[in-house]
Formats: C-alpha cells, sequence, structure tokens
C-alpha cells in the first residue's frame, strides 16, 4: 500500500526540497559545539521531557528506541533514531539482537520518510562524539529530488552549509505525516 501523499498534502519545505542559499538560514556552529559538550545528553533530556527540549518532534517510540525530526535539519524529512539506553558506541555498545533491532528501526522510519518526503536517495549514517553527541544515534536524511550534485552527500548533511527555517507548525504536520507513514509501514519484525 502506498502512503506517498499529493504534492499539495506535503509541507512546503519538504515538498519544494530546495537546498539553496535562499532556502536555508546560518547556523551557529559555535554555539552548538558549547551545547553540546556542556550541556547534557540531548537524547537523554528529550526521553526525560526536560525544558528546552520540546522542539523536537517525536515520530515513534518503542521500548527500545525513539525517532524524532532532527532539530537543525539541512534536509527537509530529517530523523533521528536512538536507542533509548544511553550507549555510546555503535557496535561495541551493543550486542548483536540490540543492534539488528536498532537497524530495523531504523529501516523501518526511512521507509516512512520516504513514504512522506521525496527523495532521490536516503542517506543513513551515525555520527557523534565522546567529545559531545556521544549517545548512539542514526540519521535518517532523504535527499531531495534534483539536488545539483555538488549539493549532494556530505555538503547537503553539513549544518555549516545552512539550516532549513521552518516554523513550529510545519515540524508538527510533518511529524504527524510520519507516524501515519509508520502505522501503514508496520513492523516486520
Amino acid at each position: 500500500m502506498s502512503v506517498h501523499p499529493s504534492d499539495e498534502d506535503l509541507p512546503a519545505l519538504a515538498r519544494e526540497g530546495d537546498l539553496s542559499p535562499r532556502r536555508k538560514e546560518p547556523f551557529d556552529l559555535a554555539g552548538y559545539v558549547r551545547r553540546t559538550k556542556g550541556g547534557p545528553c540531548f537524547i537523554c533530556a528529550i526521553l526525560a521531557g526536560a525544558p528546552g527540549y520540546d522542539l523536537e518532534q517525536i515520530v515513534f517510540e518503542d521500548e527500545y528506541h525513539v525517532a524524532f525530526l532532527d532539530r537543525y535539519p539541512t534536509i527537509p524529512g530529517k530523523v533521528l533514531v536512538a536507542p533509548k539506553a544511553h550507549v555510546e558506541h555503535v557496535v561495541r555498545d551493543l550486542g548483536e539482537d540490540a543492534y539488528l533491532r536498532l537497524m530495523r528501526t531504523v529501516r523501518r522510519i526511512a521507509l516512512a520518510v520516504e513514504a512522506v518526503v521525496p527523495s532521490e536517495r536516503t542517506y543513513l549514517f551515525s555520527l557523534g562524539s565522546q567529545q559531545g553527541n556521544a549517545h548512539l544515534h542514526w540519521h535518517v536524511a532523504p535527499l531531495p529530488p534534483g539536488t545539483p550534485y555538488e549539493q549532494q552527500q556530505y555538503h547537503a548533511l553539513m549544518t555549516e552549509n545552512g539550516v532549513i527555517p521552518w516554523s513550529a507548525q510545519q515540524a508538527v504536520e510533518l511529524a504527524d505525516r510520519l507516524r501515519t507513514a509508520l502505522s501503514v509501514v508496520g513492523d516486520d519484525r
């Protein structure tokens, strides 16, 4: 069953998928580094409902995982997926069953993102550092169709190249659409 909505149903930014500088705003990288290196674990803070972490829109949650819209999206529809347990290394900190369960969840989220946001390709990657953003998380980033090659891959993902300015209402809309798509994608465990 297809869950692709018509173009009119998509939030404007997801529909346009425009990565040109006119659709992005500068990102305060120095402030971000200060927050990530000196603040609490952002994923643990989201899970705890800590004040100031209410902009992330949770699109999926189960016993083991959480997925939410990226607070600083560089691509329309970018979602982060993380285990609820604070683990930091993608290979060493997870047993095989936990790793495979996480990867099934990442795939399920990616399928829902692709059902809602037009994409030429979906990038899946895990970033973080012991110095900041240590909690293991995967990025699900749908590359908008027609993105010039020079603006794809790392260029499209780097906040240094700007972030998409979007409203809380657009985030709510997109999160709702992703939750609906997830109910159709189902769980094929």
